[in-house]
């Protein structure tokens, strides 16, 4: 019935943000789905995923009006609707590849990748949120991205990529805080495990899983460390092996070079106004028509308040051990000034 309309469209400098969770995703993710020529799923394109033009042509008819926003299950400030943006694009990819989420196996895709059926089933989907949403760009948040942006840019060769980026103490004592909280819920509550498997999230909770990004060894240690409630080293150690990949990638591809613009969390929380411009002209987004969501988010953009690390020295020791030499090729100093 659409096949006239979603020729018609063309998939235009699609952007892609992925970075290890609690890096920032999702307030980036959030920011720019505000912009006006933008969308990106929604908390209500879930469960039904593959039907996006239906469900949200159904859903603009019969719509339930204002819902009060909530503090998200993360319980980190993020108040959220059932219109707001979510990390829906990763139950297509689990679709189409199996294995993606087996931390003995490399999870990583290459521009050598074939997979025709999903290269086709995501570029109809896109162009059906597209199509219903009246958007002329797409945008996903999707963690696990940042083992595929070879493969992406093959599918999309004008895409858009951010890396949000942190400082690995403090990355990984928000890490290791909400991995405590989602094995509390899921201990209190059955089903909290059950809906972060279903829904394509795999970070946090009894339900963890360690990206592979090729080294097999580094991939069984952290897992090994999470197995023994070795938080600390277990996450200190995902950080350093999936941002080491992404920086190898990007020194490494001009390809992945030419799309990809790492942001740091600390930057953008001290110099909001700046880097929220670097990121527009980044994802070749006008700026006009997004003056008041910039002005907004420039006054809300801020360092979180509501916990700090609180290592030991010998924890902080680990995580610099672990960590330091990707940190320092990311412009961060290990000298406990985190």
């Amino acid at each position: 019935m659409l096949g006239d309309e979603l020729r018609a469209l063309e998939v235009d400098r699609p952007i892609f943000i992925a970075g290890v969770a609690r890096s920032g995703t999702t307030i980036l993710t959030e920011m720019l789905s505000h912009h006006p020529d933008v969308t990106a799923h929604r908390y209500s394109d879930f469960p039904n995923v593959y039907t996006p033009y239906w469900r949200n042509w159904l859903g603009n008819r019969t719509g339930a009006g204002w819902v009060e926003p909530v503090e998200r299950a993360h319980r980190d400030r993020i108040m959220v609707t059932p219109e707001s943006p979510e990390a829906v694009e990763e139950l297509i990819w689990m679709t189409f590849f199996s294995d993606l989420h087996e931390p003995r196996v490399d999870q990583v895709l290459t521009a050598e990748t074939h997979n025709p059926e999903f290269e086709r089933f995501h570029s109809e989907h896109v162009r059906k949120l597209l199509l219903v949403r009246g958007a002329s760009r797409y945008l996903t948040k999707g963690n696990y991205n940042l083992t595929r942006l070879a493969y992406i840019l093959k599918l999309y060769p004008d895409a858009r990529v951010i890396v949000p980026v942190r400082h690995p103490v403090n990355h990984v004592a928000s890490l290791v805080k909400q991995d405590r909280l989602f094995d509390r819920l899921a201990g209190e509550d059955r089903r909290v495990a059950l809906q972060l498997r279903m829904s394509g999230h795999f970070e946090f909770g009894p339900g963890r899983r360690c990206i592979n990004v090729g080294d097999h060894d580094a991939a069984a240690d952290i897992q090994n460390c999470w197995s023994h409630d070795d938080k600390v080293g277990g996450w200190a150690g995902y950080w350093s092996s999936v941002y080491g990949f992404a920086l190898d990638q990007f020194e490494r591809n001009p390809l992945v070079r030419n799309v990809v613009e790492f942001v740091r969390y600390e930057d953008l929380c001290d110099q909001p106004s700046r880097q929220i411009d670097r990121l527009l002209d980044h994802c070749r987004l006008p700026a006009e028509p997004f003056d008041a969501i910039r002005a907004h988010y420039v006054d809300q953009l801020t360092a979180p308040e509501y916990y700090k690390p609180a290592f030991s020295s010998a924890e902080i020791k680990r995580i610099e051990a672990l960590a330091g030499p990707v940190a320092e090729r990311l412009g961060y100093p290990m000298d406990g000034s985190a």
